[in-house]
């Protein structure tokens, strides 16, 4: 029987220069209790959205499995945004996200995290389509 992979992270190219990312956000890693092997977690659905985002760029690769997983997100070389005079933040910095299939890289003024469900325990550091209501960019808590 076929099953369709959870939905580990989706992208969006939002309106005036963001970039949506809709990802399934640990909170906690709980340590396995006596007796046990695995790790379980404390997990939601998230919405990232960059803000004043350029300079985008993809090097993924992806074999097999589509399915992309981030690892860390950084960011570095603090400067004057190059448009600040038009919006409200003045600081933009080279963002890096790294995931296991490769690097996205771009120029942003940062980006908010929108939490769209409580968290919930489980022992998979994804949640299924159905736990997470599928793809969404929604800013709204459900």
């Amino acid at each position: 029987m076929y099953h369709e992979p959870p939905q580990t992270i989706a992208i969006s190219f939002g309106e005036r220069f963001q970039f949506k990312l809709d990802i399934d956000y640990i909170f906690q890693w709980i340590h396995p209790k006596e007796n046990e092997t695995y790790f379980s977690f404390w997990i939601a659905p998230c919405t990232l959205v960059f803000e004043n985002v350029w300079d985008l760029r993809f090097d993924i690769h992806i074999s097999s499995d589509i399915e992309l997983e981030i690892d860390d997100i950084r960011r570095d070389n603090a400067r004057e945004a190059r448009n600040a005079a038009y919006i409200d933040k003045k600081t933009e910095y080279d963002w890096t996200i790294e995931t296991h299939q490769g690097d996205i890289t771009f120029k942003s003024v940062g980006f908010t995290q929108y939490v769209r469900k409580k968290p919930v325990y489980t022992s998979s550091q994804l949640l299924l389509p159905q736990d997470r209501d599928g793809v969404s960019f929604s800013t709204e808590i459900k």
